[in-house]
Parts: C-alpha cells; structure tokens; sequence
C-alpha cells in the first residue's frame, strides 16, 4: 500500500482541514516552525509509532469547542484480496470500503473538549450503501446477517458460513444501495476485526527524528535496526504462521479438553465458555538488534554526529539490499533534517541513498529539511513547500511556477557557498552516472573536473516534467552562477523534434554564459559498454544478460525483458545502470561506445567557469 494523500485537521499548527499529496519521493521545505515535522509526526500518530503518542498539546489552539483532531491517510496500490472475517477471501471494492476514487481512506479522529484530547476512533470514510437497512451490515454478526439473507429470499444464493458471501447477497437483493461518502468506525464491535485486517496490510512506517533522546530504546541508531528485524520477520512471514497455527492447534485442544471436563460438573457453565485465541504475538519485539563500540562505549552514548552516520550508513545499505532483491514489505521512510550535524559531503550521500530507495517499487520516502544545499539536490516535483501564513493560517504548496521561485528566494538551492557553476540534470540516475563517468575521466586527466568532490560545482536536479518551469522562469537567476544543463535526447516525437530542444535553445540564448547539451545518445545508460552491463546482473539473472546497445534502444527494457522483473523492480533498473554498471566501465569501453569525446566536451564546459 502506497501513501497517496495526507490530511490533517486540528493538528498543531494546522488549523481546519488540509489536503496534502505525497509521492514516492516527498520533501517538505521550508523556514523553522513552518510545520513540517507536525507532518511526519502526524504521520507516526497515524501508523501508532510509539513516538508520536498524541495528547493535549497537540491540539490546535484555534479549535473551536466542541470539535475534533483528525488524522487521514488516502492509499492506492491496494491488496487484491483482503481476508476481514475468519478465512474467508473478500475485496476491499466488494465490502464497499473505497472511496469515489477507488482509494482507501482511512482517518483516526480525537474528540476536543475544552481543549483536551478525548476519545480515539478509527474510520474508513468510503462509497459506502447508506440505503435503511443495507448500511450497517460490516458491523452486525453472522446469524444477523443469516436472518437479513433469509428475510430477503437469498439464503439459497448465498453461503450462510461466510459472511463476505452473505453481505455480497443482502447488497445485491436492494434495487438502490444509495451509495455515499459514509464514515465507517472500524474499531469497535464486530467491525474491529475488520480494522485489524487492513492494518495487517499497512506499510511499516520508520521515523528518524533530528532530536532522538539518547537512551537505549530511543537511540537514533535503534530504528533502522528496528527495521532490519520488521524486514527479517515480514520474509520469514509464512514460517512464523506456522508456528503460531501450531501453538493454536495445540492450545485450543488443551482448552477443548478441559471444557469436556467441566462438562462432567457443570454442563450449563461449559456451554457458556469457548476456547478463543488471543492476538498473535509481536515478533518484533521479541528480537533485538544492536550495535556495540569494541571500546566498551555504547553507539547511542556517542556524539549525534557519529549516531547521524550510522543512520544514514543503513540508508546507503538498504538501498544496496533493495535494488538486489524484491522486498516483501511496503515500508515508508520519514526522515527529519537529514543535514543534522552532518558536513556537505554526507549530505549529498545520504539523499542519493534516500533517491534510489524512492525509486523503488513498494517504497516511499518522506523528509524535512530548510536547508538549501538538500532542496538544492532534490527533484522538483518531490518539493512541498511548508509555510506559516499567520499564526492560524499554514499552507503547504507543490512546486509549480510561482511557489519554485518563492522558495528560490527564500530559501536559495545551492549545496555549497563556493559553487562557481551550477549543473542542472534531469534526474537522480543522471548525476550517479555523470560523477562515476566523470571521476573515471579525471582519474585520466586529473585537469577534468571531480562532479564528485568538487566543492565549486553544484549539481541541481530539475525533475523531467518540470525542467521547463525552471528553464522558462529562469528561477536560477538570483544565484548569479553561469548554468550548465545537460539533458537526455530521447526519442523523436512524431514532428521530429526533441522533448527537450526548446528548452536548450533558450538555455544557449540567454547570453549570460549558460550552456545546454543534449545528449547525442537517447539517454544516459546508452553510453555503457554491454561488457560493464553482463558483469553487472551476472549475480541476478540464471542467464548472462547480453545488450547490443545502440544510441537509440532503450536499454532499461532491454533487460527488464531478459530478466522478466523477478528479481529486480523496473524503476531500480536505472540505479543499477547508473552505479553499478557506470564503476564497470573503463576509458576503452567508453571509447568502444563512441562516448568520450562528448562527456569530454561536457566537462571541458564546466571546467571553464571554474
């Protein structure tokens, strides 16, 4: 399940009701105070991370009496089938559980009186049947149900033992369901069962807050191996069934024996009690993970510095281990200035690692920052810009034309004061390429700029579908640094132009001493040699992965074929290429491509202005 939408109610500093989108990729900018990490701490309220247990203070100060403190999160990318009584298999369309837009929307809601945080419920807000008696059927029990099917003449139609098939039967016996937006409690009575099951299906929520406690259960370095154990039991998912059916088997044959006994004394008595199972056991909190100094010093007793890049060395690993296999469980990373006592360079480092866990299938991204060097490196479209109106009024805004250059102006976007030149690419896998390309190339010839280690270059990211709202506004122009953008060719569109040629030609006719470039290759992974290629995936297919790359194929597909998606999702191929196959070339490969003489060229025009 993927986190589509946020909304927030009541909350903090977010007075009244806010609609905020999420994407793979979500980044929330802005000044200190401005609301953003109210955001992800809503989130983990949300998902009950036992570090955001809402109370009192979080309750806006301009809420009206009597009122409400809610919490919404909107989900695509849902389960085909979902189990929500007994065994038995249903959907979530089916049991009328989407919305009018076929998402599932689920909010957790606090009543507010006198400025106190009162009762929780839970609620599916769905196109549910609001007809007389067809809208309350998740909430009633099976002979109920039973009773309404034979009432209704469909008793014949329908399984009496399950009651997926039961309220399917009762639904379809009404000539007009009335379908409406209808709010759902789903923690309480016989629909509690139901709220148990979809939660089975959320996405682990991780948070890695900027201001941890240091103590052994709060450690910063904690979550991420909280992490690495929630992975390690989400894989080991059907053994650990097992067991717990096991453990059932033989618990309730102990109390069904026991009951056979007390039938001898009191037979009324007997009949009133039935073996019931409780909740299965939290596996994670039976293991425990940690990281221990050879000096004696405990991780979470050193500096924050050293804590920070532990953290960020999980993200770096964890991207590694996801674009090596498929994960079994959707996770959604929410990460707090990310900067926090870090230099530059473990800045860049830790939001590339952050980049290509996104690009992931199953996995979702969230961070807070205000400083520019991070907005700086992030794409366009994954900016949320945070901004305190008034002391009752927050907005949070997308990236479009107006808001890029207020956050421009505000907040700035370079990485680093020393830059003296600005490279501006499409997308994350156009960097990694260009640094690993580029430090080949100045390992050749140390007088070609490092893209790596250069302080006084600054890579920017434009975001593909955005890329023209920053070339036509000129949204860089206060920074006053020359601009070298490098796009991908592509394909020809069916008028034989280029996607992004327009956006070239007004680059190199600013006369500011800006340069554009489009590739003379479709993309950037069309200058790889198909040797660097084999060696790459020779660990992840049965077979040997053979490209006869040409400057028009589309490489991604090409292998995406050969190794049929099994072992690695469609989006992480372009890390792969990125990284992984760009360490494997060498100066003949990237002659054999025909390549060098244009990066070359690429770097030359850097270096000019340096």
């Amino acid at each position: 399940m993927k986190i589509e939408r946020i909304i927030l109610k009541n909350f903090r500093g977010f007075a009244g009701e806010h609609q905020i989108s999420v994407d793979r990729l979500t980044a929330f900018v802005g000044r200190n105070d401005a609301g953003k990490s109210s955001i992800l701490d809503a989130l983990g309220a949300f998902f009950e991370h036992p570090l955001c247990k809402p109370d009192s203070s979080d309750v806006c100060v301009f809420v009206e009496a009597p009122g409400e403190v809610r919490i919404g999160v909107v989900f695509s990318d849902l389960p085909d089938k979902i189990i929500l009584d007994a065994a038995v298999e249903t959907t979530l369309a089916g049991e009328h559980l989407l919305d009018a837009d076929g998402k599932l929307e689920i909010h957790r809601v606090w009543t507010v009186k006198d400025g106190k945080l009162g009762g929780l419920k839970t609620v599916v807000v769905a196109n549910h049947p609001t007809a007389d008696g067809f809208n309350d059927l998740l909430q009633i029990k099976r002979p109920a149900l039973q009773k309404k099917a034979k009432d209704l003449g469909v008793a014949d139609q329908v399984n009496l033992n399950e009651n997926p098939s039961l309220r399917k039967g009762i639904w379809a016996a009404c000539a007009d369901l009335k379908l409406g937006r209808v709010e759902i409690q789903i923690d309480k009575e016989d629909a509690k069962a139901i709220g148990e099951q979809i939660a089975k299906h959320f996405p682990a929520f991780a948070l890695f807050r900027a201001d941890r406690p240091s103590t052994d259960e709060d450690a910063e370095v904690q979550d991420p191996l909280k992490v690495a154990i929630q992975q390690a039991i989400a894989e080991l998912e059907p053994d650990f069934e097992a067991i717990k059916n096991k453990v059932r088997e033989k618990a309730v044959d102990v109390a069904e024996r026991t009951l056979k006994k007390l039938n001898d004394f009191d037979k009324a008595l007997a009949e009133t009690l039935e073996p019931n199972f409780s909740k299965a056991l939290k596996w994670d909190s039976v293991f425990k993970l940690s990281l221990d100094g050879d000096d004696g010093i405990s991780v979470n007793k050193r500096g924050s510095g050293v804590r920070r890049l532990i953290l960020f060395s999980f993200f770096r690993a964890e991207a590694e281990r996801l674009r090596e296999q498929s994960a079994k469980k959707d996770i959604i990373y929410a990460i707090e200035e990310p900067e926090t006592a870090q230099h530059p360079s473990n800045q860049r480092k830790v939001i590339e690692a952050l980049l290509a866990i996104a690009e992931t299938d199953g996995h979702q991204v969230l961070l807070t920052t205000h400083v520019p060097g991070l907005a700086g490196m992030l794409p366009v479209a994954s900016i949320r810009y945070v901004k305190a109106v008034t002391k009752k009024e927050r907005t949070v805004s997308v990236g479009d034309d107006a808001v890029l250059a207020e956050i421009a102006k505000e907040l700035g976007i370079l990485p680093d004061k020393r830059a003296r030149v600005v490279v501006c690419v499409e997308g994350p896998t156009d960097i990694h390429f260009l640094q690993r390309i580029g430090r080949l190339l100045h390992a050749e010839d140390p007088t070609r700029p490092n893209l790596e280690s250069d302080p006084r270059i600054a890579l920017i990211l434009l975001g593909g579908s955005t890329l023209r709202q920053w070339v036509d506004g000129h949204l860089l122009r206060n920074i006053g640094l020359p601009e070298v953008h490098i796009y991908d060719r592509d394909m020809p569109r069916p008028d034989g132009t280029y996607k992004y040629q327009d956006a070239v030609n007004v680059v190199n006719a600013r006369g500011d001493g800006s340069k554009a470039f489009l590739t003379v290759k479709r993309e950037m992974e069309n200058y790889l040699h198909p040797d660097a290629l084999t060696e790459t995936f020779a660990t992840c297919a049965p077979n040997p992965v053979v490209v006869n790359i040409t400057d028009d194929c589309d490489v991604e597909l090409e292998i995406a074929n050969q190794l049929g998606c099994q072992k690695i999702q469609r989006r992480a191929i372009k890390s792969w290429l990125s990284q992984e196959a760009a360490d494997r070339m060498t100066i003949p490969r990237l002659d054999a491509r025909n390549g060098k003489a244009e990066i070359v060229g690429w770097l030359a025009e850097i270096a000019s202005h340096l």
